[in-house]
């Protein structure tokens, strides 16, 4: 068997617990209180949410059957339950399968009563999504390392993806807020949209600073840094090249956002004329939004490959 399914399902897995931490989190900051109860944009979100929980567990336990699969020189659907029982009880991918199950079923629960109680059940959530996402950790590169060094790449790469979540997540929710309507975005979502963009500038700062410092941890630990002439030969090392393009072109992006369409959004909104300040963003986030996929593609792609 290929690879390709195995990569598949790394992707879909870390897009959806991504969005799924990511998106839980963005009340939290970004909202008020009265916000998080009132706006006519909550109800989707938990919907959304409840559907992010449910394609997380769907996707985990096709992953450990693949795996499985994988071990033992077989189909799929010829997995046995007994190979199952020996993934899950004695290897650390079983371990991390079901932590993983367990978080995502606690998720589950506090998203199907986000709309009752939208703090507390966001604030699970995005403790429930953070496990779940650090579980993935167990089954890349950082999984493989040994002693203080696999502690310390371990705990980088959850920070990593939790960091990542948050900004992903963040560009999610703004499409959201910002998409027409019957042909026309409401005043009030972009009014919210606005002061969420505002909200964020702080968070979305610290978690850029957090993949900075946790990549460099994870390129000295994964491949040194006296080696990364050598390793930019490698595919590999040319994969991770367009990876960190890739983040940079999220910054420029970013940037552009924070301090030129934000702005002129606003502007616009003072003005009683937001169409054209709005469908700007929307264009850059979207584009945001392109890059972080692409990134989150070639994470699973290279995470199967040797350095």
């Amino acid at each position: 068997m290929t690879d390709l399914p195995v990569i598949g399902i790394r992707l879909a897995l870390y897009a959806d617990l991504m969005l799924l931490t990511g998106l839980a989190a963005f009340p939290l900051y970004s909202l008020g209180r009265d916000e998080r109860r009132d706006t006519s944009f909550v109800p989707g979100f938990a919907h959304l949410l409840r559907w992010f929980c449910a394609l997380g567990l769907l996707a985990s336990t096709v992953g450990i059957i693949v795996l499985t699969a994988n071990m033992h020189g077989v189909g799929a659907f010829s997995v046995k339950p007994a190979m199952l029982r020996a993934m899950v009880g004695d290897t650390a991918i079983g371990a991390a399968w079901l932590v993983r199950t367990l978080a995502l079923l606690v998720a589950a629960i506090a998203a199907w009563n986000f709309t009752r109680r939208p703090t507390i059940a966001a604030a699970i959530l995005v403790a429930a999504g953070a496990v779940a996402l650090t579980t993935l950790a167990w089954a890349g590169h950082a999984g493989a390392s040994d002693g203080l060094a696999g502690t310390v790449h371990r705990v980088a790469d959850a920070l990593h993806m939790i960091a990542a979540a948050i900004w992903l997540g963040a560009i999610a929710a703004f499409l959201l807020l910002l998409r027409p309507e019957h042909g026309a975005i409401l005043p009030e979502q972009t009014a919210l949209a606005v002061r969420s963009l505002d909200r964020f500038a702080r968070i979305g700062t610290i978690c850029v600073l957090v993949i900075t410092a946790t990549g460099l941890i994870n390129v000295q630990v994964i491949l040194g840094f006296a080696n990364i002439g050598r390793a930019a030969a490698s595919p590999y090392g040319q994969l991770l090249l367009i990876k960190l393009l890739l983040f940079g072109s999220m910054l420029v992006l970013a940037a552009a956002n924070r301090w030129r369409l934000t702005p002129a959004l606003d502007a616009a909104l003072v003005d009683d004329d937001p169409a054209l300040a709005t469908a700007a963003i929307r264009r850059s986030l979207a584009a945001e939004a392109a890059a972080g996929a692409a990134i989150l593609a070639l994470v699973a792609w290279f995470g199967m490959l040797e350095p």
